[in-house]
Protein backbone atom coordinates (compact mmCIF):
# COMPACT_ATOMS: atom_id res chain seq x y z
CA UNK A 1 0.00 0.00 0.00
CA UNK A 2 2.89 2.48 0.04
CA UNK A 3 6.24 1.37 -2.01
CA UNK A 4 9.02 2.94 0.82
CA UNK A 5 8.02 2.38 4.10
CA UNK A 6 7.65 -1.25 4.40
CA UNK A 7 4.98 -0.91 6.85
CA UNK A 8 2.76 -3.94 8.31
CA UNK A 9 -0.82 -2.35 8.08
CA UNK A 10 -1.93 -2.72 11.64
CA UNK A 11 0.27 -1.29 14.55
CA UNK A 12 -1.27 -1.89 17.82
CA UNK A 13 2.18 -3.05 19.78
CA UNK A 14 3.36 -2.70 23.65
CA UNK A 15 6.61 -2.56 24.34
CA UNK A 16 7.26 -6.07 24.98
CA UNK A 17 5.94 -6.61 21.01
CA UNK A 18 8.19 -4.41 19.40
CA UNK A 19 10.84 -6.51 20.48
CA UNK A 20 9.12 -9.60 19.87
CA UNK A 21 8.61 -8.22 16.14
CA UNK A 22 4.77 -8.53 15.91
CA UNK A 23 3.11 -7.37 12.59
CA UNK A 24 2.33 -4.09 14.28
CA UNK A 25 6.87 -3.00 14.71
CA UNK A 26 8.28 -5.96 12.41
CA UNK A 27 6.42 -5.23 9.10
CA UNK A 28 7.20 -1.41 10.30
CA UNK A 29 11.12 -1.66 9.45
CA UNK A 30 10.95 -4.07 6.84
CA UNK A 31 13.92 -1.82 5.18
CA UNK A 32 16.46 -1.77 8.02
CA UNK A 33 18.11 -5.20 7.85
CA UNK A 34 20.56 -4.97 10.76
CA UNK A 35 18.23 -2.85 13.06
CA UNK A 36 14.27 -4.74 12.92
CA UNK A 37 12.97 -7.10 14.69
CA UNK A 38 11.77 -9.85 12.69
CA UNK A 39 8.88 -9.67 10.42
CA UNK A 40 5.33 -10.96 10.57
CA UNK A 41 2.89 -10.59 7.71
CA UNK A 42 0.92 -7.41 7.56
CA UNK A 43 -2.55 -7.43 8.67
CA UNK A 44 -5.54 -7.04 6.72
CA UNK A 45 -6.97 -3.20 6.59
CA UNK A 46 -10.29 -2.25 5.40
CA UNK A 47 -12.48 0.10 3.64
CA UNK A 48 -13.35 3.11 5.59
CA UNK A 49 -16.22 2.00 7.92
CA UNK A 50 -19.36 3.71 8.59
CA UNK A 51 -20.50 3.71 12.33
CA UNK A 52 -24.01 5.13 13.00
CA UNK A 53 -26.57 5.17 16.08
CA UNK A 54 -27.72 1.51 14.99
CA UNK A 55 -24.22 0.00 16.11
CA UNK A 56 -23.15 -1.22 19.35
CA UNK A 57 -20.08 0.41 18.94
CA UNK A 58 -21.54 3.69 18.14
CA UNK A 59 -21.52 5.22 21.83
CA UNK A 60 -17.99 4.17 22.32
CA UNK A 61 -16.79 6.80 19.16
CA UNK A 62 -18.87 9.73 19.91
CA UNK A 63 -16.84 10.95 23.13
CA UNK A 64 -13.15 11.70 23.70
CA UNK A 65 -11.34 11.84 26.95
CA UNK A 66 -13.68 14.31 28.95
CA UNK A 67 -16.86 12.75 29.31
CA UNK A 68 -18.53 16.22 29.68
CA UNK A 69 -18.73 16.22 25.65
CA UNK A 70 -20.95 13.58 23.98
CA UNK A 71 -21.47 14.23 20.52
CA UNK A 72 -24.72 12.66 18.27
CA UNK A 73 -23.45 12.75 15.03
CA UNK A 74 -25.15 11.06 12.28
CA UNK A 75 -22.28 8.94 11.32
CA UNK A 76 -18.10 8.19 12.40
CA UNK A 77 -16.50 7.17 9.74
CA UNK A 78 -13.27 5.30 10.75
CA UNK A 79 -10.65 5.35 7.85
CA UNK A 80 -7.60 2.64 7.56
CA UNK A 81 -5.34 4.54 4.99
CA UNK A 82 -3.93 8.33 4.20
CA UNK A 83 -5.37 7.55 0.91
CA UNK A 84 -9.35 7.08 2.53
CA UNK A 85 -9.37 10.42 3.82
CA UNK A 86 -10.04 12.64 1.20
CA UNK A 87 -12.71 10.73 -0.51
CA UNK A 88 -14.86 11.06 3.38
CA UNK A 89 -13.97 14.68 3.33
CA UNK A 90 -15.23 15.23 -0.01
CA UNK A 91 -18.37 13.48 0.51
CA UNK A 92 -19.50 15.06 3.66
CA UNK A 93 -18.47 18.64 1.41
CA UNK A 94 -20.83 16.93 -1.35
CA UNK A 95 -23.69 17.01 1.07
CA UNK A 96 -23.12 20.33 3.02
CA UNK A 97 -22.67 18.19 6.34
CA UNK A 98 -20.76 19.66 9.62
CA UNK A 99 -17.48 17.38 9.95
CA UNK A 100 -14.79 17.38 13.07
CA UNK A 101 -11.86 15.29 13.17
CA UNK A 102 -11.06 13.25 15.66
CA UNK A 103 -7.28 11.47 16.31
CA UNK A 104 -6.78 10.51 19.71
CA UNK A 105 -9.69 11.61 21.25
CA UNK A 106 -7.71 13.90 23.71
CA UNK A 107 -8.87 17.20 22.71
CA UNK A 108 -10.63 18.81 26.30
CA UNK A 109 -13.44 21.11 24.78
CA UNK A 110 -15.83 20.40 22.42
CA UNK A 111 -14.33 21.12 19.13
CA UNK A 112 -15.01 17.62 17.89
CA UNK A 113 -18.11 16.40 19.66
CA UNK A 114 -20.79 19.06 19.85
CA UNK A 115 -24.24 18.90 18.13
CA UNK A 116 -23.88 20.96 15.25
CA UNK A 117 -21.36 18.01 13.81
CA UNK A 118 -22.91 15.47 11.43
CA UNK A 119 -19.56 13.36 10.43
CA UNK A 120 -17.22 12.76 13.03
CA UNK A 121 -13.50 11.26 10.75
CA UNK A 122 -12.02 9.19 13.20
CA UNK A 123 -8.03 9.00 12.59
CA UNK A 124 -7.48 6.94 15.48
CA UNK A 125 -6.60 3.55 13.19
CA UNK A 126 -4.09 5.88 11.06
CA UNK A 127 -1.14 5.27 13.53
CA UNK A 128 1.95 3.67 11.37
CA UNK A 129 5.29 4.84 12.63
CA UNK A 130 8.10 5.01 9.72
CA UNK A 131 11.24 5.65 8.61
CA UNK A 132 10.88 7.11 4.68
CA UNK A 133 13.58 6.98 2.75
CA UNK A 134 12.69 9.13 -0.13
CA UNK A 135 12.01 12.10 2.18
CA UNK A 136 14.92 11.18 5.07
CA UNK A 137 12.68 11.48 7.68
CA UNK A 138 10.66 9.70 10.21
CA UNK A 139 6.65 9.57 9.12
CA UNK A 140 4.22 9.39 11.93
CA UNK A 141 0.33 9.18 10.81
CA UNK A 142 -2.14 11.51 12.89
CA UNK A 143 -3.74 8.39 15.14
CA UNK A 144 -0.42 6.89 16.27
CA UNK A 145 -0.07 7.21 19.96
CA UNK A 146 3.06 9.23 21.55
CA UNK A 147 4.40 5.91 23.61
CA UNK A 148 4.38 3.56 20.66
CA UNK A 149 6.05 6.13 18.41
CA UNK A 150 8.73 6.57 20.97
CA UNK A 151 8.81 2.79 21.52
CA UNK A 152 9.23 2.30 17.39
CA UNK A 153 12.07 5.09 17.33
CA UNK A 154 13.96 4.11 20.37
CA UNK A 155 14.11 0.56 20.97
CA UNK A 156 14.99 0.30 16.74
CA UNK A 157 16.75 3.27 16.10
CA UNK A 158 17.73 5.12 19.43
CA UNK A 159 16.33 8.33 18.90
CA UNK A 160 13.17 10.17 19.78
CA UNK A 161 10.98 13.44 19.42
CA UNK A 162 10.82 15.24 22.50
CA UNK A 163 6.74 15.25 22.55
CA UNK A 164 4.59 15.03 25.20
CA UNK A 165 4.24 12.43 28.97
CA UNK A 166 0.59 10.94 28.29
CA UNK A 167 0.83 7.45 26.32
CA UNK A 168 -1.85 7.97 24.80
CA UNK A 169 -2.58 10.99 23.42
CA UNK A 170 -2.34 10.90 19.09
CA UNK A 171 0.27 12.85 17.32
CA UNK A 172 -2.90 14.58 15.29
CA UNK A 173 -3.53 17.51 17.36
CA UNK A 174 -0.45 17.05 19.99
CA UNK A 175 2.07 18.65 17.22
CA UNK A 176 -0.09 21.20 15.70
CA UNK A 177 -0.76 22.66 19.19
CA UNK A 178 3.21 22.50 19.53
CA UNK A 179 3.40 19.86 21.99
CA UNK A 180 5.22 19.81 25.66
CA UNK A 181 6.99 16.80 27.51
CA UNK A 182 9.95 16.56 29.40
CA UNK A 183 12.71 16.66 27.25
CA UNK A 184 11.66 20.25 26.11
CA UNK A 185 14.33 22.17 28.14
CA UNK A 186 16.92 19.89 26.55
CA UNK A 187 15.88 19.16 22.93
CA UNK A 188 13.17 21.95 22.02
CA UNK A 189 9.50 21.15 20.81
CA UNK A 190 8.27 18.18 18.98
CA UNK A 191 7.52 20.73 16.16
CA UNK A 192 10.99 21.88 15.75
CA UNK A 193 11.83 18.68 14.01
CA UNK A 194 8.86 18.76 11.84
CA UNK A 195 9.84 18.94 8.40
CA UNK A 196 6.45 18.35 6.47
CA UNK A 197 2.89 17.60 6.85
CA UNK A 198 0.29 16.05 4.81
CA UNK A 199 -2.88 17.74 5.42
CA UNK A 200 -6.47 17.33 3.19
CA UNK A 201 -7.58 20.52 2.31
CA UNK A 202 -10.96 21.68 0.61
CA UNK A 203 -10.67 24.67 -2.10
CA UNK A 204 -12.94 27.23 -2.64
CA UNK A 205 -14.84 25.23 -5.52
CA UNK A 206 -15.37 22.45 -2.96
CA UNK A 207 -12.75 20.51 -4.26
CA UNK A 208 -10.47 18.50 -2.18
CA UNK A 209 -7.37 17.73 -2.80
CA UNK A 210 -4.01 16.42 -0.99
CA UNK A 211 -1.32 18.72 -0.02
CA UNK A 212 2.16 18.05 1.26
CA UNK A 213 4.05 21.03 2.75
CA UNK A 214 7.54 21.35 3.97
CA UNK A 215 9.86 23.77 5.47
CA UNK A 216 11.86 24.12 2.60
CA UNK A 217 12.38 27.71 1.58
CA UNK A 218 11.34 27.19 -1.67
CA UNK A 219 8.39 25.31 -1.28
CA UNK A 220 4.87 27.01 -2.17
CA UNK A 221 3.03 25.28 0.45
CA UNK A 222 5.48 26.40 2.99
CA UNK A 223 3.30 28.81 5.37
CA UNK A 224 1.06 25.67 5.57
CA UNK A 225 3.72 23.55 7.34
CA UNK A 226 4.53 26.86 9.56
CA UNK A 227 0.68 27.33 10.39
CA UNK A 228 1.02 23.57 11.44
CA UNK A 229 4.21 23.82 13.59
CA UNK A 230 1.86 25.21 16.68
CA UNK A 231 -0.84 26.49 14.88
CA UNK A 232 -3.42 24.66 16.25
CA UNK A 233 -5.48 21.86 15.39
CA UNK A 234 -8.78 21.73 13.25
CA UNK A 235 -7.95 25.21 11.66
CA UNK A 236 -6.88 23.91 7.96
CA UNK A 237 -7.66 21.14 7.20
CA UNK A 238 -6.93 16.91 7.99
CA UNK A 239 -3.37 15.90 8.74
CA UNK A 240 -2.80 12.54 7.83
CA UNK A 241 0.67 12.49 8.48
CA UNK A 242 3.80 13.98 9.92
CA UNK A 243 7.48 13.96 8.67
CA UNK A 244 10.11 14.17 11.35
CA UNK A 245 14.08 14.78 11.36
CA UNK A 246 16.34 17.41 12.92
CA UNK A 247 17.25 20.20 11.08
CA UNK A 248 20.07 20.16 9.36
CA UNK A 249 20.89 16.70 9.44
CA UNK A 250 22.30 15.12 6.77
CA UNK A 251 22.83 11.84 5.12
CA UNK A 252 20.52 9.16 4.50
CA UNK A 253 21.15 7.09 8.40
CA UNK A 254 18.23 7.07 10.02
CA UNK A 255 19.77 6.39 13.29
CA UNK A 256 21.93 9.97 13.29
CA UNK A 257 18.52 11.71 11.83
CA UNK A 258 16.52 12.74 14.97
CA UNK A 259 17.98 13.39 18.73
CA UNK A 260 18.64 11.37 20.86
CA UNK A 261 17.31 10.88 24.01
CA UNK A 262 19.21 10.64 27.82
CA UNK A 263 20.36 6.66 28.06
CA UNK A 264 19.42 7.10 31.42
CA UNK A 265 17.12 9.47 33.69
CA UNK A 266 17.15 10.55 37.67
CA UNK A 267 13.39 10.35 38.75
CA UNK A 268 12.39 11.22 41.82
CA UNK A 269 8.68 12.44 43.19
CA UNK A 270 8.40 14.03 46.15
CA UNK A 271 5.69 15.57 48.63
CA UNK A 272 4.90 18.35 50.89
CA UNK A 273 1.68 17.66 53.65
CA UNK A 274 -0.78 20.33 53.43
CA UNK A 275 -1.78 20.05 57.04
CA UNK A 276 2.03 21.21 57.56
CA UNK A 277 1.30 24.28 55.22
CA UNK A 278 1.33 28.15 55.67
CA UNK A 279 0.49 30.83 53.51
CA UNK A 280 4.06 31.95 53.98
CA UNK A 281 5.84 28.57 53.59
CA UNK A 282 3.42 27.75 50.63
CA UNK A 283 4.25 30.81 48.76
CA UNK A 284 7.91 30.54 49.68
CA UNK A 285 8.13 26.87 48.17
CA UNK A 286 5.93 28.34 44.84
CA UNK A 287 8.13 31.09 44.82
CA UNK A 288 11.14 29.09 44.85
CA UNK A 289 9.87 26.65 42.03
CA UNK A 290 9.47 30.17 39.88
CA UNK A 291 12.68 31.25 40.66
CA UNK A 292 14.78 28.70 39.85
CA UNK A 293 13.38 28.31 36.34
CA UNK A 294 13.21 32.13 35.63
CA UNK A 295 17.25 31.29 36.35
CA UNK A 296 18.32 28.38 34.62
CA UNK A 297 16.15 28.55 31.39
CA UNK A 298 18.41 30.03 29.30
CA UNK A 299 19.46 27.87 25.66
CA UNK A 300 22.46 26.23 26.49
CA UNK A 301 22.35 26.41 30.16
CA UNK A 302 23.46 22.90 31.81
CA UNK A 303 20.32 23.04 33.87
CA UNK A 304 18.11 21.94 30.81
CA UNK A 305 19.36 18.38 31.59
CA UNK A 306 16.59 18.85 34.56
CA UNK A 307 13.13 19.29 34.09
CA UNK A 308 10.25 19.16 36.77
CA UNK A 309 6.77 19.61 37.91
CA UNK A 310 5.19 21.28 40.79
CA UNK A 311 1.60 19.75 41.36
CA UNK A 312 -0.47 22.01 43.72
CA UNK A 313 -3.19 20.38 44.55
CA UNK A 314 -6.69 21.62 46.35
CA UNK A 315 -6.13 21.23 50.24
CA UNK A 316 -8.74 18.26 50.82
CA UNK A 317 -6.32 16.14 48.20
CA UNK A 318 -3.73 15.96 51.03
CA UNK A 319 -0.58 16.55 49.81
CA UNK A 320 1.52 18.98 47.57
CA UNK A 321 3.73 17.07 44.58
CA UNK A 322 6.67 17.76 42.41
CA UNK A 323 8.25 15.07 40.03
CA UNK A 324 11.48 15.34 38.40
CA UNK A 325 13.42 14.07 36.11
CA UNK A 326 17.23 14.89 35.12
CA UNK A 327 20.02 13.38 32.42
CA UNK A 328 21.36 11.01 34.61
CA UNK A 329 24.23 10.96 31.64
CA UNK A 330 24.77 15.02 31.98
CA UNK A 331 27.78 15.95 33.93
CA UNK A 332 27.23 16.08 37.77
CA UNK A 333 23.86 15.37 37.82
CA UNK A 334 23.31 13.88 40.60
CA UNK A 335 24.40 16.89 42.41
CA UNK A 336 22.23 19.28 39.81
CA UNK A 337 19.32 17.06 40.62
CA UNK A 338 20.23 17.44 44.87
CA UNK A 339 21.04 21.33 44.22
CA UNK A 340 17.53 21.87 42.34
CA UNK A 341 15.32 19.87 45.52
CA UNK A 342 17.26 22.02 48.05
CA UNK A 343 16.62 25.60 46.26
CA UNK A 344 13.02 24.33 45.79
CA UNK A 345 12.63 23.25 49.56
CA UNK A 346 14.56 26.60 50.76
CA UNK A 347 13.30 28.32 53.65
CA UNK A 348 9.96 26.42 53.11
CA UNK A 349 10.52 24.68 56.74
CA UNK A 350 8.01 21.69 55.73
CA UNK A 351 9.90 18.25 55.82
CA UNK A 352 9.39 16.27 52.53
CA UNK A 353 8.13 12.61 52.32
CA UNK A 354 6.74 10.20 49.82
CA UNK A 355 3.95 11.21 47.51
CA UNK A 356 1.19 8.34 48.99
CA UNK A 357 -1.71 10.40 47.23
CA UNK A 358 -3.28 10.61 43.85
CA UNK A 359 -2.11 13.86 42.64
CA UNK A 360 -4.10 15.83 39.30
CA UNK A 361 -3.91 12.93 36.46
CA UNK A 362 -1.31 11.17 38.39
CA UNK A 363 -1.60 8.31 40.99
CA UNK A 364 0.99 7.57 43.67
CA UNK A 365 4.76 7.40 43.60
CA UNK A 366 5.67 6.26 46.84
CA UNK A 367 8.50 4.47 45.30
CA UNK A 368 10.38 7.83 44.03
CA UNK A 369 11.03 9.40 47.56
CA UNK A 370 14.32 9.09 46.77
CA UNK A 371 15.53 9.60 43.35
CA UNK A 372 16.28 6.76 41.36
CA UNK A 373 17.76 5.90 38.30
CA UNK A 374 15.90 4.50 35.14
CA UNK A 375 16.77 3.57 31.63
CA UNK A 376 14.73 6.69 29.84
CA UNK A 377 11.95 4.55 27.65
CA UNK A 378 11.21 2.95 31.28
CA UNK A 379 10.71 6.00 33.42
CA UNK A 380 9.06 7.22 30.12
CA UNK A 381 6.52 4.20 30.06
CA UNK A 382 6.41 4.39 33.91
CA UNK A 383 4.86 8.68 34.16
CA UNK A 384 2.65 7.86 30.78
CA UNK A 385 0.70 5.43 31.83
CA UNK A 386 1.04 6.12 35.70
CA UNK A 387 -1.93 8.57 34.63
CA UNK A 388 -5.12 8.06 35.78
CA UNK A 389 -6.84 10.69 33.97
CA UNK A 390 -5.81 8.32 30.75
CA UNK A 391 -7.04 5.32 32.63
CA UNK A 392 -9.89 6.09 34.14
CA UNK A 393 -12.34 6.41 31.00
CA UNK A 394 -15.22 8.33 33.10
CA UNK A 395 -13.96 11.29 33.92
CA UNK A 396 -15.40 14.68 33.27
CA UNK A 397 -12.42 17.75 32.97
CA UNK A 398 -12.23 21.70 33.00
CA UNK A 399 -8.41 23.43 32.17
CA UNK A 400 -7.09 26.34 31.90
CA UNK A 401 -3.34 27.82 31.21
CA UNK A 402 -1.14 30.46 31.18
CA UNK A 403 2.62 30.98 30.57
CA UNK A 404 5.16 32.61 32.69
CA UNK A 405 8.16 34.78 31.74
CA UNK A 406 8.89 35.77 35.31
CA UNK A 407 8.26 35.50 38.79
CA UNK A 408 5.27 35.84 40.84
CA UNK A 409 3.76 39.02 41.93
CA UNK A 410 2.61 38.87 45.73
CA UNK A 411 -0.82 39.28 44.99
CA UNK A 412 -1.10 36.07 42.37
CA UNK A 413 0.53 33.69 45.17
CA UNK A 414 -2.34 34.89 47.57
CA UNK A 415 -4.66 34.06 45.65
CA UNK A 416 -3.45 30.83 44.63
CA UNK A 417 -3.17 30.11 48.38
CA UNK A 418 -6.52 31.14 48.98
CA UNK A 419 -8.82 29.19 46.07
CA UNK A 420 -6.25 26.20 47.38
CA UNK A 421 -7.15 26.32 50.67
CA UNK A 422 -10.81 26.73 50.59
CA UNK A 423 -12.66 25.00 52.80
CA UNK A 424 -16.45 25.95 51.46
CA UNK A 425 -15.86 23.01 48.90
CA UNK A 426 -13.93 19.84 49.19
CA UNK A 427 -12.15 19.31 45.59
CA UNK A 428 -9.62 16.75 45.81
CA UNK A 429 -9.39 16.50 41.92
CA UNK A 430 -8.86 20.39 41.52
CA UNK A 431 -5.09 21.02 41.18
CA UNK A 432 -2.72 23.62 39.59
CA UNK A 433 0.73 22.07 37.66
CA UNK A 434 3.25 24.18 37.03
CA UNK A 435 5.63 22.70 34.33
CA UNK A 436 9.11 23.72 33.56
CA UNK A 437 9.52 24.83 30.20
CA UNK A 438 12.46 27.53 27.99
CA UNK A 439 15.70 26.36 27.53
CA UNK A 440 16.24 24.77 23.99
CA UNK A 441 12.37 25.91 23.41
CA UNK A 442 13.50 29.88 23.47
CA UNK A 443 16.00 29.26 21.24
CA UNK A 444 13.78 29.56 18.64
CA UNK A 445 11.89 33.07 17.17
CA UNK A 446 8.49 33.32 18.01
CA UNK A 447 7.89 33.96 14.37
CA UNK A 448 9.60 31.13 12.91
CA UNK A 449 6.71 28.04 13.45
CA UNK A 450 3.09 29.23 14.53
CA UNK A 451 4.09 28.73 17.91
CA UNK A 452 4.53 31.97 19.89
CA UNK A 453 5.30 31.07 22.93
CA UNK A 454 9.26 31.28 22.89
CA UNK A 455 10.10 33.49 25.92
CA UNK A 456 8.51 31.96 28.85
CA UNK A 457 10.31 29.65 31.63
CA UNK A 458 7.21 27.77 32.76
CA UNK A 459 3.49 27.62 32.04
CA UNK A 460 0.53 26.70 34.84
CA UNK A 461 -2.47 24.10 33.88
CA UNK A 462 -5.25 23.99 36.00
CA UNK A 463 -6.79 21.08 35.90
CA UNK A 464 -10.19 19.57 37.29
CA UNK A 465 -11.11 16.02 37.24
CA UNK A 466 -14.21 14.23 38.60
CA UNK A 467 -16.55 11.38 37.72
CA UNK A 468 -19.88 12.42 38.54
CA UNK A 469 -21.87 15.01 36.70
CA UNK A 470 -23.63 16.64 40.33
CA UNK A 471 -20.05 17.91 40.74
CA UNK A 472 -19.92 19.82 37.44
CA UNK A 473 -20.86 23.01 38.66
CA UNK A 474 -18.40 23.26 41.99
CA UNK A 475 -15.66 22.14 39.90
CA UNK A 476 -16.25 24.49 36.87
CA UNK A 477 -16.41 27.21 39.19
CA UNK A 478 -13.58 27.00 41.16
CA UNK A 479 -11.55 26.69 38.05
CA UNK A 480 -13.03 30.03 37.12
CA UNK A 481 -12.55 31.86 40.56
CA UNK A 482 -9.47 31.32 40.93
CA UNK A 483 -8.30 31.74 37.32
CA UNK A 484 -10.12 35.09 37.41
CA UNK A 485 -8.44 36.19 41.16
CA UNK A 486 -5.09 35.13 39.74
CA UNK A 487 -5.31 37.00 36.86
CA UNK A 488 -7.74 40.00 38.19
CA UNK A 489 -5.05 42.87 37.36
CA UNK A 490 -5.17 41.67 33.71
CA UNK A 491 -9.17 40.94 33.29
CA UNK A 492 -9.38 37.66 34.79
CA UNK A 493 -6.43 35.99 31.81
CA UNK A 494 -2.58 36.21 31.77
CA UNK A 495 -2.35 38.54 29.05
CA UNK A 496 1.25 38.70 27.46
CA UNK A 497 3.47 41.31 29.58
CA UNK A 498 6.51 41.00 31.45
CA UNK A 499 5.52 38.17 33.51
CA UNK A 500 2.70 36.04 31.88
CA UNK A 501 2.75 35.37 28.31
CA UNK A 502 -0.79 34.01 27.58
CA UNK A 503 -2.64 30.71 26.92
CA UNK A 504 -1.54 27.43 25.87
CA UNK A 505 -3.80 26.30 22.75
CA UNK A 506 -3.73 22.38 23.59
CA UNK A 507 -5.40 23.36 26.55
CA UNK A 508 -8.36 24.84 25.58
CA UNK A 509 -10.72 27.10 27.19
CA UNK A 510 -14.04 28.41 25.74
CA UNK A 511 -14.15 30.85 28.59
CA UNK A 512 -11.37 33.03 26.75
CA UNK A 513 -14.20 33.88 23.97
CA UNK A 514 -16.53 34.42 26.86
CA UNK A 515 -16.64 38.64 27.97
CA UNK A 516 -17.74 37.62 30.95
CA UNK A 517 -14.32 36.00 31.49
CA UNK A 518 -12.14 37.83 29.32
CA UNK A 519 -12.52 41.31 30.53
CA UNK A 520 -9.41 42.34 28.91
CA UNK A 521 -8.91 44.13 25.75
CA UNK A 522 -6.85 40.79 24.14
CA UNK A 523 -8.76 38.48 22.46
CA UNK A 524 -8.73 34.66 22.71
CA UNK A 525 -6.78 34.34 19.42
CA UNK A 526 -3.79 36.56 20.83
CA UNK A 527 -3.70 34.72 23.91
CA UNK A 528 -3.03 31.70 22.12
CA UNK A 529 -1.32 32.96 18.74
CA UNK A 530 -0.22 36.13 20.17
CA UNK A 531 1.29 37.99 16.97
CA UNK A 532 1.54 35.25 14.63
CA UNK A 533 -2.14 35.19 14.28
CA UNK A 534 -2.35 37.59 11.45
CA UNK A 535 -0.67 35.16 9.58
CA UNK A 536 -2.42 32.40 10.65
CA UNK A 537 -5.66 33.75 9.04
CA UNK A 538 -4.02 34.35 5.77
CA UNK A 539 -2.96 30.58 5.30
CA UNK A 540 -6.68 30.02 6.82
CA UNK A 541 -7.68 32.27 3.40
CA UNK A 542 -5.54 30.03 1.44
CA UNK A 543 -6.36 26.54 2.49
CA UNK A 544 -9.87 26.89 3.83
CA UNK A 545 -11.67 29.47 2.30
CA UNK A 546 -14.83 28.23 3.25
CA UNK A 547 -14.25 27.92 6.74
CA UNK A 548 -14.98 24.21 6.14
CA UNK A 549 -13.24 23.18 9.24
CA UNK A 550 -13.84 25.25 12.30
CA UNK A 551 -14.52 24.74 15.95
CA UNK A 552 -15.60 27.41 18.67
CA UNK A 553 -11.91 29.03 19.09
CA UNK A 554 -10.29 27.71 15.41
CA UNK A 555 -8.48 30.64 13.54
CA UNK A 556 -10.95 32.92 11.59
CA UNK A 557 -11.05 33.96 7.69
CA UNK A 558 -9.79 37.58 7.79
Amino acid sequence: MRDNSGIGRRRFFTTAAALGGTAAVGGALAGQAAAAPRQAAPAVGFAPVTVTSADAQYAELVHGMNHRYVGRPEAVQIVDDVSQVASVVQAAVTAGKRLTVRSGGHCLEDFVFNPDVQVVLDLSQLNNVYYDAERRAFAVETGAQLLDVYTLLYQVYGVTVPGGICYSVAAGGHVSGGGWGLLCRQLGLIIDYLCAVEVVVVGADGKVRTVVATNEPGDPNRELWWAHAGGGGGNFGVVTRYWFRTPGATGTDPKKLLPKPPREVYLVAQSWPWESMTEAKFSRLVQNYARWFTAHSAPGAPELALASFLVLTHESSGQIAMVTQVDATAPNARQMLDGYLAAIGDGVGVQTGAVTRRFAEFGPMAMYAEPRKLPWLEATRYLGTTNTNLTDPTFRQEYKSAYMRGTFPGRQLAALYKHLTRTDVTLPGASITLSSYGGEVNRVAPAATGYPHRESFFKLMWMSLWNDDAEDAAYIAWNRECYAEVYADTGGVPVPNGVTDGCYVNYPDNDLNDPKYNTSSTPWYSLYYKGNYPRLQQVKKKYDPTDFFRHAQSVRLP
